[in-house]
């Protein structure tokens, strides 16, 4: 041991002892002179007799008192953070990555322009979320002129000319025919709260016009769908910027179409490329958030201090002294260093449903709180639909599914509650369609909600003529094969080989034979048509997809369907117009469901063609379970009971959106 750190033992040792001391002082005797006057009544002679007169006297007095000691003020401990992660951020650079980790990293660095709880969006360092129905978005009339940019119907960017297709508010189509077209453009204008970066530095509208600007750069690694289909993108004021779409682009995002501010004082003289690994942006980036980094210690620590010049500084925010992220790979150390009071926040990527059991017996003792919430992912066993020709000419295969009885019966015939109770230790729900119940567009009424209902699944699968005519428990086709298909789903995940265990015991119960198989993740989810689940190659598919904010109906169009872009149909029209990026799995077709997907996508919020297509949706999806839509995956993050505003929400993918108020209780 060094002498400086036993001296600065020795030092600590020393005035524990001074403190012990002054905290068990013995009460003090003392004696106390004090002057007293009083009052007393004296008895005088007076002519004729006696006469009683009040006269004051001083006198002095010596008392014995017992002093107690006076007791030190309590010590005002620093509110210090410790949050526990299992991964560390590649990068803190905004454009430079997309993991859950650096996003809970960037919440305490950078300012939140909108959140998004509760299926809803809300403003935080924005004045407030841009609508039409306030003024601060419009649609307004354009003359669009052969070569302009604009929308086509397919949602490509197009120059207006010839062959192209364009799109209207009101759903009208106009093929080119040599002269200009008008369409709607939406227009909106967003205001920046007053906000200053760490470094002093005022925030400023053309900070967000910088930022927008490195996102269209192709040496910016990061998605370009709003950016190509804006018109213009411009700072109005100091603090006010206004963002133009292209004509026919009816985006029902349209608010959040705001690029979140990055410091052009200190980054403007990079290049999009250098900016992927500059320490200025990728390492020690200077935000506008509650904190600053102060150090990144590779594979142990991030530390920061509270920003100083932070916006909301006067109403007493942050809260917290200091933040430090750890990361903790090893979820049992990460476990035991919550109980012991190293770490405060345990966050959801060091933590899983498996650690369920142990977390709740630590919340039963008042040891932690756990947070079990339902988030966006969800699972689901898709039934392939259209599958490709070299699959479907195999001498087994049979269109079991072709009928949509089949899909009922065997949604009917899966224990889904089971697979919550047993896999989720029923915290979870099971969902009926692409959305959970809490989302403000599922359907009131209308929907179907599948039971599970051995009986009446096998009543329907008899109706249908699939019958087990030779008693060995197993349904026939009507030519007599043994309806034997198979289910896959991705190796290596204990939870997915729980829940296909569980669905082929299920189905055996109405007479159909189930056999897994694990594929590599690679093989499985590679594009088609080599992969497996998107070249339409299987019989029955598990994986999740992710729900949200907006409904994702579009995963499940006609348009959407994976496949070969050169086949088309008998009148010429390409079968597969998205090709082999295609999402839609399961090659379910519906005219009516693609119709009212349409029309969702096509308007916007607050309209009643928004939610009429979206809940109208919804309703065709459940009767005709293209899909048997499982459970929604768990968030699974847990506190000490003195931490203080920490929780997690369905739709606000990192807990530590609001850093800024989370508190330790002292």
């Amino acid at each position: 041991m060094s002498k400086k750190w036993f001296t600065i033992i020795a030092i600590l040792v020393a005035f524990s002892f001074v403190l012990a001391a002054c905290q068990s002082a013995e009460p003090q005797v003392v004696e106390v002179t004090r002057v007293v006057t009083e009052t007393v009544v004296e008895t005088v002679e007076v002519e004729g007799g006696t006469e009683e007169i009040q006269v004051e006297v001083t006198r002095v007095v010596v008392e014995t008192v017992v002093v107690e000691p006076t007791a030190a003020p309590a010590e005002v401990k620093p509110k210090d953070l410790v949050v526990c992660m299992a991964q560390e951020p590649t990068t803190l650079y905004v454009y430079g990555g997309s993991m859950l980790a650096m996003s809970a990293v960037l919440h305490a660095v950078f300012e939140n322009d909108l959140t998004t709880l509760s299926y809803g969006y809300q403003a935080q360092g924005l004045e407030k979320v841009p609508s039409l129905a306030d003024g601060d978005a419009q649609l307004v009339e354009v003359e669009v002129q052969p070569g302009d940019l604009v929308r086509d119907a397919s949602d490509s960017v197009v120059a207006w000319g010839e062959g192209v297709t364009v799109k209207n508010q009101a759903g009208e189509e106009f093929t080119f025919d040599g002269g200009p077209v008008t369409l709607e453009q939406l227009v909106v204008d967003f205001t920046m709260k007053p906000r200053v970066w760490s470094d002093g530095e005022p925030v400023k509208a053309s900070d967000s016009v910088f930022s927008h600007k490195l996102v269209g750069d192709p040496d910016t690694p990061t998605g370009k769908y709003a950016f190509e289909r804006t018109a213009s993108y411009e700072a109005t004021g100091d603090l006010t910027v206004r963002w133009t779409g292209l004509p026919g682009f009816m985006d029902s995002t349209y608010y959040t179409n705001f690029w979140a501010p990055l410091p052009e004082h200190l980054l403007g003289g990079f290049t999009a490329a250098e900016l992927l690994t500059a320490e200025e942006s990728s390492r020690l980036p200077v935000g506008d958030g509650p904190f600053m980094i102060t150090e990144w210690v590779a594979g142990d620590r991030i530390s920061m201090v509270k920003n100083p010049y932070y916006y909301r500084a006067a109403e007493g925010l942050p809260y917290l002294d200091s933040v430090t992220y750890k990361f903790i790979p090893n979820t049992n150390q990460l476990i035991a260093q919550l109980l012991s009071g190293a770490c405060d926040i345990g966050t959801q990527d060091g933590m899983s449903t498996n650690e369920a059991p142990f977390l709740i017996e630590a919340e039963n003792n008042g040891l932690l709180v756990p947070f079990f919430q339902t988030g966006t992912v969800y699972e689901h066993i898709d039934f392939n639909l259209d599958p490709v020709d070299e699959y479907r000419s195999r001498p087994e295969y049979r269109d079991w599914f072709a009928d949509v009885r089949v899909r009922q019966a065997m949604t009917m015939c899966t224990d889904r509650q089971g697979m919550v109770d047993n896999i989720m230790y029923g915290r979870s729900e099971i969902i009926h369609t692409y959305v959970p119940s809490v989302h403000p567009l599922y359907p009131t009424e209308g929907l179907t909600e599948w039971p599970y209902d051995v009986e009446a699944a096998n009543a329907l699968l008899d109706e249908v003529g699939f019958v087990d005519s030779d008693g060995d428990g197993i349904r026939e086709y009507t030519d007599g094969q043994p309806f034997v298909i198979t289910l896959g789903t991705t190796a290596g995940n204990a939870m997915r080989q729980q829940l296909t265990q569980i669905f082929k015991e299920n189905q055996a119960q109405c007479g159909i034979q189930v056999e897994l198989y694990y594929p590599p993740a690679g093989e499985w989810f590679a594009d088609g048509p080599e992969g497996v689940l998107f070249g339409r190659k299987y019989d029955l598919g598990e994986f999740a997809w992710l729900t949200g904010v907006e409904p994702s109906c579009s995963l499940y169009g006609g348009w959407n369907v994976p496949g070969d872009p050169a086949a088309v149909d008998e009148n010429g029209n390409a079968l597969y117009p998205s090709a082999w990026g295609g999402q839609n799995n399961t090659g379910w077709r519906n005219a009516d469901f693609d119709a009212a997907c349409q029309k969702a996508i096509g308007s916007l919020p607050g309209t009643p063609e928004y939610e009429e297509g979206h809940i109208e949706s919804q309703i065709i999806f459940s009767e005709n379970v293209p899909v048997i839509p499982l459970f929604l995956r768990l968030k699974v993050a847990a506190a000490r009971p003195e931490i203080l505003n920490f929780f997690v929400d369905p739709t606000q993918n990192s807990e530590m959106f609001n850093i800024f108020e989370i508190d330790i209780q002292q």
